[in-house]
């Protein structure tokens, strides 16, 4: 997994590059008709029920744009809430809080949602020991605030990217040339190169879970779309010689079945990539 400078240089180039994005050459809109010296205050306001998430990077976009700008935190990330609640106060300059409005909203909107979707997955695991992953099916240019947000709403974080762990799915075995051949070089290429990276190989069926388990050095396996039957055979298979993993396909409607198997993990593109906003707003008081 990457580092925590690794992951808040991710977050500071989130911020640098929305801004740069947002702005351009100024807030024109503020600039026409809010004098300069103007202070203000505003408050966000929660018009859905759900897992509030992205405080901590609100507070940080408001620092970027206006070092002054003071933020009183009512909840915290990770908190339950409802319709009117508020979650904090922003008050100093007008201009600033007005440039910063739209980031902090977008960013909160999606990540109340994705927070809000993991937390209801990890209440459907309660009482398994199955942990719930999500996956890089993530918005581009902000998979570090939807990973985030995973995390906040009691989820695990999958590899980063394509960096910091080896995953050998479908496609990378067969334009190897094959299961045994794919671990192989793998692993020739991490001694090779010097580098210290797990590796997660995908298994297609019964067969190929038994051939993964003839190399040695997999830290887990990807049981990917096998039915339950299937499954609760390859968890045995398994045993404690590494960890295991389902995937494809899987909702809120099986994911308790999945879990009933006996895998360590599940892992879930949807708690990224389908999710609908939580309604918030940034109002003045």
């Amino acid at each position: 997994m990457i580092s925590a400078e690794q992951f808040q240089n991710e977050i500071d180039n989130i911020i640098k590059n929305a801004i740069r994005e947002d702005v351009g050459d100024g807030d024109h809109s503020s600039l026409a008709c809010i004098p300069e010296n103007a202070h203000g205050k505003a408050k966000l306001l929660v018009k859905d029920d759900g897992i509030i998430a992205g405080i901590d990077f609100a507070k940080q976009v408001f620092a970027y744009v206006d070092k002054d700008l003071v933020v009183e935190s009512i909840l915290e990330d990770g908190t339950p809430v409802k319709y009117g609640d508020i979650a904090f106060y922003v008050s100093g300059s007008s201009q600033s809080i007005l440039k910063s409005e739209r980031l902090v909203l977008n960013a909160m909107q999606r990540m109340s949602a994705i927070a809000s979707k993991t937390d209801t997955f990890v209440k459907l695991l309660e009482g398994t020991g199955t942990k719930i992953l999500d996956t890089r099916k993530t918005t581009p240019g902000i998979r570090a605030l939807e990973k985030w947000a995973v995390k906040i709403g009691g989820g695990e974080n999958h590899r980063f990217a394509l960096y910091d762990m080896i995953m050998l799915k479908d496609n990378h075995i067969d334009f190897a040339g094959g299961l045994s051949k794919a671990i192989e070089k793998t692993k020739n290429y991490l001694k090779e190169t010097g580098r210290d990276l797990k590796i997660i190989v995908e298994a297609r069926d019964l067969d190929e879970i038994r051939e993964i388990l003839k190399s040695r050095g997999v830290y887990r396996i990807l049981i990917d779309n096998f039915n339950y039957e299937d499954t609760r055979t390859a968890v045995a298979l398994i045993g404690d010689q590494c960890l295991t993993e389902s995937s494809g396909g899987i909702n809120e409607k099986t994911i308790r079945k999945y879990a009933e198997c006996g895998v360590d993990y599940i892992s879930s593109g949807a708690l990224t990539h389908s999710v609908y906003n939580m309604d918030l707003s940034l109002k003045a008081v």
